[in-house]
């Protein structure tokens, strides 16, 4: 048999191949106790801790390491991976290019500071997001640029990296090309087009919610102004737009994230030297640096190092990377033991109504999303097998189905600490003035818990449940469901 569709057997059973996220998530909880705080660096130990563990419990120890192999080299695990450099670069290139204090003097300019600013970015984000069907690519423009320009303008940073991430997860959910919105459509049967139509109602509802909340919160926060940023800016940088406006359209066109970051950082480092903003190479080692470059070359002989804007760039992507890696080992380590299988199983024999069967998808897909810092997947995982044969006999609207299924996978995923989403956003604000630990951003994430909320509502008072079937249909299925 193929090793890559072997069952990876434990001492203890199936159950025991969620191992190393029980001691990856232990072993948070202790450090965020004893230190107040986790850094994407930080959770290096507590990921390679958790598949060392479990390593002990395999029975072949083999399949064990082959899995582990078969699961960092994956599709699922390389293309976020290849995106987030690649963003990592564009967005090296335009906050180093000042085009933050450019956009936050103009902003001051216009009266928009601190709470305001926020609400501006999470829709801006939120719009990006719903175009591209990005969210990964969404949170590297937000954070990239209007995140250091809103900290400049007295921004609560928490809330606004949480307003970026928010306007991520709300695209995700919505747009007609995210992976998500058609993973869920196509495992329920449902065209995608009225998939969107019936979603929007969930989505806005959210929204509204949010900007509600940043309000809220954004009323007790004051935050000091950077007079340097706001008022001493070079209106040169401004240009940095350009670059920036046509990345969001090729972003749109494509729907690819590194077609949209490569044409992007080339037309941004492009417009940087050429407005003199910085420079495309530096080389004398005994010069005294004025601008940043593109590349630098130090040094002198043997100690000669190169370094520069895009290094910086490659660079600040790698902690991000060695934890998602070691997190899709964790991953493939649950899906090889059928620990997803066993959960589902287990969760699928609950159901005894139409109420019910809503609550059972939805905990399906948040508690494998969350687990797996990834939604796709687990719509996936959960759509074909679980969620239409139960949809069907309960006489639910496969537009619902799939509705719960995106709606649902999209919460938890983007806010817990370990997830890609937030670690992600952690890294962008790594060198900010502002430097933010997971869990700092976590309870601000607003939107993930305000679609939560529209949805367990929905779920409680039947809205939507017979979503674009005919009236015959649902009388039908109303009847059948009371008996």
């Amino acid at each position: 048999m193929d090793k890559s569709t072997k069952k990876l057997e434990f001492y203890g059973g199936e159950w025991v191949s969620f191992l190393p996220f029980a001691v990856f998530l232990g072993m948070i909880i202790l450090t965020t106790f004893y230190f107040g705080s986790i850094s994407d660096g930080a959770l290096w130990l507590p990921a390679f801790s958790a598949l060392v563990v479990a390593f002990f419990f395999a029975k072949d120890k083999a399949l064990y390491s082959d899995t582990i192999i078969s699961g960092m080299a994956s599709k699922e695990a390389i293309i976020p991976i290849v995106c987030w450099i690649f963003a990592g670069v564009f967005s090296r290139i335009l906050r180093t290019s000042g085009l933050a204090a450019g956009i936050a003097g103009l902003a001051a300019g216009m009266g928009i500071q601190g709470t305001a600013f926020i609400i501006i970015s999470f829709i801006a984000a939120a719009v990006f997001a719903t175009a591209s069907g990005t969210g990964f690519g969404t949170i590297a423009a937000g954070m990239g640029v209007l995140y250091p320009a809103g900290i400049a303008l007295g921004a609560h940073p928490a809330l606004l990296a949480g307003a970026i991430v928010s306007g991520g997860s709300f695209g995700d959910n919505l747009a007609p090309v995210s992976d998500t919105t058609i993973c869920s459509a196509t495992s329920q049967g449902a065209d995608v087009p009225g998939v969107v139509r019936s979603r929007l109602k969930y989505s806005l509802s959210a929204a509204l919610i949010t900007i509600v909340g940043i309000i809220i919160l954004g009323m007790k926060y004051k935050g000091t102004i950077s007079v340097a940023d706001v008022v001493h800016y070079d209106p040169k940088t401004l240009l940095m737009l350009i670059p920036v406006a046509l990345t969001i359209w090729i972003a749109v066109k494509t729907g690819d994230i590194i077609i949209a970051t490569t044409i992007g950082s080339v037309l941004a480092g492009g417009t940087a030297v050429l407005t003199g903003l910085m420079d495309f190479i530096q080389v004398d080692p005994a010069a005294e640096v004025t601008k940043e470059a593109l590349i630098r070359v130090s040094g002198m002989g043997l100690d000669r190092t190169v370094d520069g804007v895009i290094y910086t760039g490659i660079n600040s992507m790698l902690q991000v990377v060695i934890l998602a890696l070691l997190l899709f080992g964790s991953i493939a380590i649950m899906r090889a033991g059928q620990g997803d299988v066993k959960l589902l199983n287990a969760l699928g024999t609950v159901a005894k109504t139409a109420r019910g069967a809503e609550i059972v998808i939805s905990v399906m897909v948040i508690s494998l999303s969350a687990l797996m810092g990834l939604n796709a997947p687990a719509i996936l995982a959960v759509g074909a097998s679980f969620a239409k044969p139960l949809s069907e006999r309960y006489g639910i609207s496969p537009y619902r189905a799939a509705n719960l299924l995106d709606a649902q996978s999209n919460t938890l995923v983007y806010c817990l600490p370990w997830t890609p989403a937030v670690i992600y956003t952690i890294g962008f604000a790594k060198d900010s003035a502002a430097p933010l630990t997971a869990v700092q951003v976590t309870p601000f994430v607003l939107y993930s818990y305000a679609m939560l909320a529209v949805m367990f509502v929905t779920i409680i008072f039947g809205i939507g449940r017979y979503d674009n079937m005919s009236t015959e249909n649902t009388k039908n299925k109303q009847a059948t469901t009371s008996k």
